[in-house]
Order: C-alpha cells, then structure tokens, then sequence
C-alpha cells in the first residue's frame, strides 16, 4: 500500500478559479470567448462542410459505378468501389435490404432519371441505364445511412477519451492543437486519395475527439462559478458554430457540385488551418488557464478530492445524457435522410443562370440559428431578470417536443407532393425551421449546464460523456434512416415524431427530482 494512501493528507480545496490574462471585454463578455468563437467556427466549418456532402458523396459517387461527378453531367459508368481501402471488409458488416423492398424507391428514381431534370442540366437517361442507376444509388441508401451514422456518431465518442487525456495529462489548449491538426489532416487526405476515404474518415474521428470537449471547456472556464453570463456564452459559443456551418455548405458544397467532390474537402481541410492559426496568435493572453491540475504526476490528479454532492449531480448528467440519446438521433436525420429528400424530391431554384445546388440545404438550419438565437437569449435574460425563467432541464424538454413536432411539417409536405413526384423547397425549409428552435432549447442549454453542475475536476470527462449521447444518437440515427427506403415517407416522418416527442415528455417526468440532484448548480 502507497504512502499516500496509508496516510492520507488532509483534504485539499479545489484550486480557485483562475480567468484570462486580458481582462478585455467585449460585449460585456470576455475576448477570449470570441476567440474561440473564431476557432470553433472554422473547425465547424471544416466538419458540416465534410457532413453536408458525406451522404451524397457515397450514394452518388464513391461506392457506385455510374457517378454523377459535376452538377449539370450525366452519370457515366467509371465507378470502382472494390479499390477503396477496407471496403469489402466494411461492406460486409453492413446490413443488406432486400430488393423486392426497394422497389418503390427504384421505380420513383428511374421515372426522375428517364424524365432527366432540366433545371439540373441533366439530360434523360435511357431506361436500362437508369434501371442499373437506380438500382445502385437506392441499394446504397441503406449502407451509407448507417455509414454516415457511425462516422457523425464516431466523431462524439473520441471526446471521452479526449477529455480524459486532457484533463490528466495534456491540459485543453494542446489537445486542442493536436485535434485540429488531425482533422486537417483528414480533410486532405479525403482530398487527395479517395481509395484512402475510410483513413482519412479514420483521422476526423480521432482529431474530433481531442477538440471538441476541450474547446467547450475552454469556454466555460472564462466564467468564475455561478456567473449568469454562462448560458449566454454558449448561446453566442453556439451562434460561432452555425456561422461556419452555414458558410460552409454555401463553399464547400458549391465546389463539390461545380468542380468536384474532392474540392469541398480540399475547401474543409483549409478552413480547419485558419481556426489552428486564430487559436494559436491570439488564445495565450485570452483564455483561462487549463484546468489541469500542476502536480508532479498524474496520480495526484487523481486523488484529488471530492466536492459535495458530486455522486448525484453526475448522476443526474448521465441521465439526461441517455434520453438526450433520442433527440440526437432525431436530429441528425437532417444531414441523413432529409438531405436525401432535398437532392431527390425538391425542386431548387436556378437564379441569374444559377442552379442552386441541393448541398445549400443544411445552411438552412444554421441560418435560422443566426435568427433564433439572439431573440431567444434576449427572452431568457428578462425572464432571468423577472425571476419567470424555465431551468435548464425544463428547456431541455421543451426542445426535444419541438423537434418531433416539426416532422409533421414533413408529413404533410411528402402527402401534398405524393410518392413519385418533386415539390416545393417550403416544407424541408419549415420543419428546418422548428427543429431549429428545438436544437437551441436543447443543445446550448446542455453544454452548459455540464459546465455548471460537473465537478471542477472532471468537468472535461463530464464534456465528454455529454457528446457521448451524442455517439449513440447518431449510430442510433444511421440506423432509423434505413427505413426511409423501406417504409413510406410518410410513416417514417410520422416515427420521428413519435421519437422526439416521447423524448421531450420523459426529460419533463423526470424534471424535479434531476433539479433536487443538481440542487442551485441546475438553474
């Protein structure tokens, strides 16, 4: 037995909070919040460029014969899938639909590809060659949902271990360094040798896992405890986020479909560069110290002490980290099955001669966060100020009803439009909409509230396992998006309500006793 442990030195307090060097503000905010703003916002740009084009990319090009290379060009018959590396091995572990329950998606994108689409510039395509299009891209869409799935889910269970090493042995600023730069990596990779596509998959999902928990701990600690400052921070750490995201789809996306795929993730790999840069010119007198602790090995770390109540209020983070689960799962539909919807049954506009490519649909959601945030954040402060405003658990619940609200919007469009037809951008844009106002009762909110109630020593694990929902909602997702092509439209919109909703009304039944776990960290 250990010295240490035979004689235990009296309980240490934990350290003091320590904030930035610059005591600049800006917006009645710390400067090293929109430092991190920047960053974080170049790294999202780099992520939801990649995201935006993942689905598309497998369905239309890497894993079939007859790719759709540039928008406007016919499919030709040039495909290789067999020469990516560890394909055959990860095709095998995939579930495979039978085909008699494709038909309906066969016969829909047959009738689109032998009609073509003028305003796309493609040409009809004959009846054979369409039938062998058809059968590819809709045999693929059950395979590259529950690819995409594992990846977006992937990229949220790094974080774990992610927070751990900094938390122990790394401190957030250089994890931070080093998750950029292989995400960079990645994106190059992605760019310069596809037959390396699942490497380069392999390099984002590693990368991601040491940035993320870390930068969202870097934002937390520009705040002393209690600050109410805190959820407004998120909510402006959160706008950075969809800034990249929006501009994004606009570049990335654009390239993709005008020049080539490979060009978007050449675009990604260089906004990822920009936000390394921005952190390393300007985080070293704007950020608070790292919350590791100064010791001489990683074992004082560990035995640090205790805080009060600290086995409930993790516990209770763990809980509305599972039912978080649902409303993950539900969400990231939209970069799965309703991107699908968008490329294949809506109608996009052509301006001045422009053929609006159908990648420009996820700069919607971030857009309408652009709109959302800032009037909600204003809502919540005079609330705060009248002593009206929800905890955060009950706004958790209330986005999570949102959402699944907001695929009735869905439902009723696919029975306007029908089954084999092409309708109007109105009805992805409108559920896009709501689940909007969902995702900003829910999301920023939580990270938040992990930062709040997380002992001062685990509070990058507790990052961590916040995103670890994160990974089971969207491995979770990869799988319901196989039904898209199973099941009708319609009853596949009609589950994802049922999901949200269900999700929203448990967070509520559990609201006070999560509250009395969390005591006044949960306000």
């Amino acid at each position: 037995m250990s010295t240490e442990l035979a004689e235990p030195e009296p309980a240490k307090q934990e350290p003091a909070w320590v904030g930035p060097k610059s005591k600049k503000q800006i917006l009645g905010h710390p400067a090293g919040l929109f430092v991190l703003f920047t960053t974080e916002m170049w790294e999202r740009f780099s992520y939801y460029g990649m995201r935006g084009l993942l689905k598309l990319y497998m369905v239309n090009y890497l894993f079939v014969t007859y790719r759709q290379r540039l928008q406007g060009q016919a499919y030709d018959g040039s495909g290789s899938p067999g020469e990516i590396f560890g394909w055959n091995f990860i095709r095998s572990l995939l579930p495979q639909d039978d085909p008699a329950t494709l038909t309906q998606c066969i016969t829909n994108k047959v009738n689109t590809l032998v009609a073509g689409d003028k305003a796309a510039g493609l040409a009809p395509v004959a009846q054979d060659v369409a039938q062998k299009i058809a059968e590819q891209t809709c045999a693929m869409q059950g395979p590259a949902s529950v690819i995409y799935g594992w990846y977006t889910g992937l990229v949220y269970l790094t974080p774990v271990l992610g927070g751990f090493m900094a938390d122990r042995y790394l401190g957030q600023k250089k994890s931070v360094y080093i998750g950029g730069t292989l995400m960079a990596l990645g994106q190059f990779i992605l760019f310069g040798a596809e037959n390396l596509f699942f490497v380069g998959l392999l390099f984002l999902i590693v990368g991601n896992g040491f940035f993320k928990p870390n930068i969202s701990t870097q934002v937390g600690n520009l705040y002393k405890p209690g600050d109410k400052r805190r959820d407004g921070a998120f909510t402006i750490f959160y706008m950075g986020i969809n800034l990249g995201a929006f501009l994004t789809n606009l570049v990335c996306g654009t390239l993709a479909k005008g020049s080539g795929w490979r060009y978007g993730f050449l675009a990604a790999g260089i906004g990822m560069c920009i936000g390394l840069v921005i952190q390393f010119f300007f985080g070293s007198s704007t950020l608070a110290p790292d919350t590791l602790k100064k010791s001489d090995d990683a074992k004082e770390t560990v035995q640090a002490p205790k805080e009060e109540n600290e086995g409930q209020r993790v516990g209770a983070l763990v809980l509305l980290c599972a039912l978080n689960i649902v409303f993950w799962a539900v969400y990231e539909q939209q970069g799965n099955t309703m991107q699908t919807w968008a490329d294949e049954k809506t109608v996009w506009p052509v301006i001045f001669g422009f053929q609006i490519p159908s990648t420009w649909f996820q700069s919607f959601n971030p857009f309408f966060i652009f709109l959302f945030a800032p009037i909600l954040e204003r809502i919540w402060a005079k609330q705060a100020q009248e002593g009206k405003e929800m905890s955060s658990v009950t706004k958790m619940a209330v986005g999570c009803i949102i959402l699944g609200i907001s695929f009735l919007v869905m439902v009723v469009g696919d029975q306007v439009i029908g089954s084999s037809g092409k309708g109007s951008l109105f009805w992805p844009v409108l559920c896009t909409m709501m689940l909007t106002v969902g995702e900003l009762y829910l999301s920023p909110i939580g990270l938040s509230l992990v930062t709040k109630v997380s002992p001062v020593r685990l509070v990058s694990m507790m990052m961590g396992i916040w995103f670890l929902s994160s990974f089971f909602g969207n491995i979770l997702c990869g799988y319901i998006g196989r039904y898209y092509t199973l099941w009708s439209a319609t009853n596949f919109f009609l589950m994802l309500t049922g999901l949200g909703v269900a999700a929203g009304l448990a967070i509520a039944a559990f609201n006070k006793p999560l509250r009395k776990a969390m005591g006044s960290h949960s306000t």
